[in-house]
């Protein structure tokens, strides 16, 4: 027997680097999924598109952790992604909890939904030195998220197109972009908290937008947090082309997602083609895709 989980990716709509201070935001799963095939045999294999291992932490760090944290049993794993890697999107996230699922599965092991997510977060931490819990809750439950609270949002029913650079934001470049923000809060304490709460605002805003189904409003307020971002220097001349490029196309707002400095940004929009085709004429690859209230699962 063979099982098979997959894992949502996701974005924010509100909140990046405010979080850090304690600020809400609203994370979304997004139908875009990394695939985990797992069959026990005789001996620990990993495959991906980054080549066939044993357990070998430098190749297939997230896989070889959730492998570990469910007592090493001797299984055959196959990765497939839809998710760019390195993107703000969630990947390592969703790597690591469809993997743990499927081997939650596969061995008959028992876990609820809340500890595969509570170790997918354990193993995000120990893989990359800090981790917030926001990505593995998401990637493990899907939905509209509302961080800390964990308050379960509407689905939006609007379309998005999610804009890659090519650039990838990898965890030690978010690390530096996080620091430099504290250290920029730290010199201009006056200045910079007040665009901190501000990004935090658009979070309460934000879940009453969701509720009326406001995505005129909603999309006004990724620009306006788009800007914020950018004034805290995490935005990018690449971000912002396509970011400008899916708003003159007629998007509801677009803004960068995840940490910044390269990755994806991501654009409202009920004209997904066009905004797509604005975006790759930009200099970007685009990814048409809708929002999910499906977590991990089984095929």
């Amino acid at each position: 027997m063979t099982t098979t989980c997959t894992a949502p990716g996701k974005i924010y709509l509100f909140g990046e680097h405010a979080v850090v201070y304690g600020e809400p935001a609203i994370a979304c799963a997004v139908e875009l999924r990394t695939r985990a095939q797992v069959k026990k045999t005789d001996a620990i294999s990993i495959s991906s598109d980054l080549g066939t291992t044993g357990l070998d932490f430098e190749v297939h760090p997230y896989v070889c952790a959730a492998i570990q944290k469910m007592g090493s049993p001797e299984v055959c794993i196959k990765i497939t992604s839809e998710i760019p890697v390195g993107s703000g999107l969630g990947s390592s996230a969703a790597v690591t909890v469809a993997t743990l699922a499927a081997i939650n599965i596969e061995c008959s092991q028992g876990y609820e939904k809340e500890k595969i997510a509570q170790m997918a977060h354990e193993i995000e931490k120990e893989v990359q030195g800090a981790a917030s819990p926001t990505d593995t809750f998401v990637s493990t439950f899907g939905g509209v998220i509302e961080i800390p609270s964990r308050k379960r949002l509407d689905l939006l029913d609007c379309g998005i197109v999610i804009g890659n650079t090519g650039k990838g934001a990898s965890p030690k470049k978010t690390a530096k972009l996080v620091k430099q923000v504290a250290v920029l809060k730290e010199e201009y304490p006056d200045s910079i908290n007040p665009i901190i709460k501000t990004i935090g605002s658009f979070a309460k805003h934000g879940e009453i937008m969701v509720t009326q189904k406001n995505y005129q409003a909603l999309g006004k307020l990724m620009n306006v947090n788009h800007g914020l971002l950018d004034a805290l220097g995490v935005n990018t001349i690449e971000l912002s082309a396509l970011v400008y490029a899916a708003r003159n196309a007629g998007a509801y707002g677009a803004k960068l997602t995840g940490a910044g400095g390269g990755g994806c940004m991501v654009a409202l929009t009920d004209s997904q083609v066009e905004v797509a085709h604005a975006i790759e004429k930009a200099g970007g690859k685009a990814i048409i895709t809708r929002f999910t209230r499906e977590g991990v699962l089984q095929e």
